[in-house]
């Protein structure tokens, strides 16, 4: 079966938490941020940026630690795994993991996993997979991206859904992450990009607040600070009126994600990087991040 190319996925699934001991605990913990990571992903970045890009390479793997409010719920990994060639196109292939802890596996288990691969210029996806296994819900998402059609379809189980219409250079939730890394940031600024989830289309947007000065577990490292846009956000961010997704990203060419805050009704969720591997050097001078 031949794999065609696709756009971007975005994604706002349900991240309602309840617990055993309160209306609102950690048996959702780790499944909302797996939700958070990849809203940020499907915000959608600048149309200009430069490629090819130095940001990331082959072996890249980059681990965090997720928490709901101040308790460990969870660990999410970032990879960027051996090009590959698919359908006779060079591609890049995208791999985020998400587990919950033992502690939240007894209320609720995550074990999620999500590859995507788009083209080596990083101009448009190819094909989104997405194995869902969450407390009782099991997920089997296959996204494909037919380039000659301009269409996307989005496939659960062996059930598709009819092909939506996308536009040139839609991405899918994960991919965009990584094409978002070479994009011009500048404080004050504004970025955006289509993508897609198989099922909706949209245009993320999203703003680089500042600069700021960061230190987690993996170090100390000069950042952007980005806000999303949540207006197209459903699920648990849509019953939050004071819901808000903050990421920081190193402000060198690597565009390193190092801190991810969420605040929604059900409290705040954080995600700290504890350590990367296979990354490119820091630029010289600069020692954030040792």
């Amino acid at each position: 079966m031949q794999r065609k190319a696709a756009t971007g996925h975005r994604p706002v699934e349900r991240g309602w938490i309840k617990a055993a001991e309160s209306p609102y605990g950690t048996r959702r913990a780790a499944a909302v941020w797996v939700v958070v990571w990849l809203f940020i992903a499907a915000t959608a970045w600048s149309a200009d940026a430069p490629f090819p890009t130095r940001a990331f390479r082959p072996g890249e793997r980059l681990t965090f630690i997720l928490k709901w409010t101040i308790i460990p719920a969870g660990e999410a990994v970032l990879e960027v795994l051996p090009k590959e060639h698919m359908a006779g196109i060079d591609a890049y292939h995208f791999v985020l993991t998400a587990r919950s802890n033992a502690f939240v596996d007894a209320f609720y288990m995550v074990r999620d996993r999500i590859d995507a691969w788009a083209d080596s210029g990083m101009r448009q996806s190819l094909l989104y997979r997405k194995k869902q296994h969450e407390g009782s819900t099991r997920r089997d998402i296959t996204v494909s991206f037919d380039w000659e059609e301009m269409t996307v379809q989005y496939v659960n189980h062996g059930e598709a859904r009819e092909p939506i219409p996308i536009t040139v250079g839609t991405f899918d939730p994960l991919s965009i992450f990584y094409w978002s890394r070479s994009a011009n940031l500048v404080a004050g600024g504004r970025i955006q990009r289509s993508v897609t989830d198989g099922k909706k289309h949209v245009m993320g947007v999203a703003d680089v607040v500042r600069r700021e000065t960061v230190t987690v577990p993996a170090g100390t490292f000069d950042t952007f600070l980005i806000e999303p846009d949540l207006a197209h956000v459903g699920g648990v961010f849509e019953k939050s009126p004071d819901a808000k997704i903050q990421l920081w990203v190193s402000a060198d060419y690597r565009r390193l994600p190092v801190k991810l805050k969420s605040k929604v009704v059900v409290g705040s969720f954080s995600g700290e990087l504890v350590s990367l591997t296979g990354a490119g050097p820091l630029p010289s001078g600069d020692h954030s991040g040792e």
